[in-house]
This record gives structure tokens, sequence and C-alpha cells, in this order.
């Protein structure tokens, strides 16, 4: 019988989590009062009832929550201690991986320059790394509704700060009426810097935001790809590639994507051979942990074991990391899933 205990002790992998949507209540409090900023609340239980999106009609109004995280994250210290505490809080849902997507531009309204916010983050990150054993990697993110030439900057600063921690490229924001393809010359500069690319795509938009993704964007993974099902070709040629999907079950709930988690197509991708994976998008809007996740998935959709454990592999399976190193943590996992009862 599966439990909600079991799940928790598994090894999970954290493809698609956001810094800005992961800070905790404490902490946004904390850095309030040292910035000067006012929050709705400076009680942590009410603060986060607040923050989780239970009253949007769509992505655009699931957004405006990071209206209130975004201005906490101007200061390096701010920053590397949301990182730190990431890997912190990654650690007791017992993850083993961890990557990390933000937009670094969205912390330079106070000063700082891009190298500087990935520099504070990549401290924060590798600093949690030490001293919890999370493997941790950095995505940088530009946003849909910037210029394509503000996009292109972001990668070339994404491509230098490798050594910081960058391991992939991204494209976030409101997807609903802004293809991906415009920014295709950013991802052009990612993938020539050797950079691995995600795009979050199929969301708030359907099948031709995902075909955008994967031809001009040379998408390796898709973010959320929820809408992928409405066209079967697409989804046959996504299968057939072995592009992996990966999965925000309470996410798209909360954006109104699918009327409910047990109408969610992620069920359909794994059986149609897509290495689909769940992840959480933001710990704080969403209100969950990936263990939530598997969770939701067993009750709503009957994921059995067998099957939560292909997901789990299929997330480590596809990370970003160099082939070596992600091999000896599949096996690991692969082991560690087999001693868990």
């Amino acid at each position: 019988m599966i439990t909600r205990e079991v799940i928790a002790r598994l090894p999970k992998a954290e493809l698609h989590v956001h810094l800005d949507g992961s800070l905790r209540a404490e902490t946004m409090i904390a850095l309030a009062a040292d910035q000067g900023l006012t929050l709705p609340t400076t009680d942590p239980d009410a603060l986060r009832r607040y923050m989780v999106v239970d009253d949007a009609t769509n992505l655009a109004d699931f957004l405006h929550r990071f209206d209130l995280t975004v201005p906490l994250l101007q200061t390096p210290e701010a920053v590397e201690r949301v990182a730190y505490e990431m890997v912190e809080d990654a650690a007791r849902d017992n993850l083993r991986y961890l990557e990390v997507r933000y937009c670094p531009h969205l912390s330079t309204k106070g000063g700082l320059t891009m190298d500087q916010v990935v520099e504070a983050e990549w401290r924060g990150l590798s600093r949690g790394q030490a001293e919890f054993g999370v493997v941790v990697g950095i995505i940088n993110c530009s946003l849909r509704h910037y210029a394509p030439e503000l996009s292109v900057v972001v990668a070339e600063h994404s491509v230098r700060m490798r050594a910081h921690g960058v391991v992939g490229f991204d494209l976030a924001g409101d997807e609903a009426g802004r293809m991906p393809g415009v920014h295709s010359r950013a991802f052009d500069v990612a993938k020539a810097g050797g950079l691995a690319i995600t795009v979050h795509a199929g969301e708030a938009a359907g099948p031709p935001s995902i075909a955008e993704a994967i031809d001009r964007c040379h998408a390796q993974r898709l973010g959320h790809g929820t809408r992928l099902y409405q066209d079967p070709e697409l989804e046959c040629r996504v299968a057939s590639a072995g592009i992996p999907i990966e999965i925000n079950l309470t996410s798209n709930l909360q954006t109104r994507v699918v009327r409910s988690a047990a109408e969610h197509p992620v069920r359909r991708y794994l059986d149609l051979g897509i290495p689909a994976t769940l992840c959480t998008d933001s710990w704080l809007m969403c209100g969950v942990s990936l263990t939530d996740e598997y969770w939701l998935a067993h009750q709503a959709l009957g994921f059995n074991r067998d099957e939560i454990d292909r997901l789990i592999l299929n997330g480590f399976e596809a990370a970003f990391l160099p082939p070596q190193s992600k091999r000896a943590l599949v096996e690991r996992v692969r082991a560690e899933l087999a001693d868990i009862a």
C-alpha cells in the first residue's frame, strides 16, 4: 500500500521550481523588515495562506503574487538566503537533485548586476549542497514580455556564468499571446554557449507554442506541456523524440489549465512513453512540496508505486548534469528506490 509517509521517504528530483516563488513566509517577513517594505501581514501563518494562489482565473492572475516576492530579492544577502533555504527545504523533502530557476534581471532594480545576482544565488545553493548533500543547478530565465534583445543579453550572461552553477536557459512569464520563437536568438546563444534548454510551453497557450519551443528554441525539456494532447501528431513527435515534460499538477489547477487533477493528461503522456516527471513550480504560491505532488498523483490519478518510481527516475534521467554524473546519480537513486518498501 502506498502512503504519504512512504512517498516522503522516496528520493526525488525537482526540475521545475522558481526561486521567487519559493520563499519561506518567515523569510519574507524578515526581508521586508530589513528593507523597509510592507507585506499584507506579518503573521507567518496568515502570510503563508495569503501567498497560496487559490483565486486565480488564469496564469496572468497567478503571476501577480510574484509582485510581493521580487521586491524582496534586490540584495545579494536576500538572494543568497532564499537559495540556501531552498536547498535546506529540499533536503527535508528527500530531494536528491534540485534545479532552481529565476530571471536574474528581476533583481537588478536596486543596482545589482545580473552577474552579482547569480553569484549570490550560487553561494546560497552551493553552501546548501555542501551541508545537505542535495545536488543543485541554476536555470536562468528570460521573460516573455521582455524585448528579444534583452533576452539575448540574459542568455549571454547565462553562458558567462556557467562556472557559477548555471546549467540551463528558459523562457517564463505569461504565455498567452506571446510565442517563444520571438526569443529564438537568445536560445541560439544559450545553446551555442553549452547551456541546456527548457521552455515554458503548453500552459496558457496551446500546441503551437510547444512546437515553436522545440523547433525554434531547441527545447530539450518542456515546462508544463499540459496542452500537448490537443495535437496528437505533435504528441507522437514528442514521444518519439523522448522529450521530457516537467509536470506541475497543483499549479495547473491553480491557473485553470485543467479542471481537476483527475483530468490531468500526465497519465496519458506516461502511457505514450513520454518521459514525464512531477515538479512543484513554486513552493510558496502553490503551497505544496514535491511529496504532496506525488501523493496527489497517486490519489487523483491512481499512479501505483511502479509508476511513481518511473516518474521519479524520469526526473533524474532528464537532469541537466554531465552524463557521467547523471548515470551515477540515477543508479544510486534506483538502488535507493528498490530498498524502500
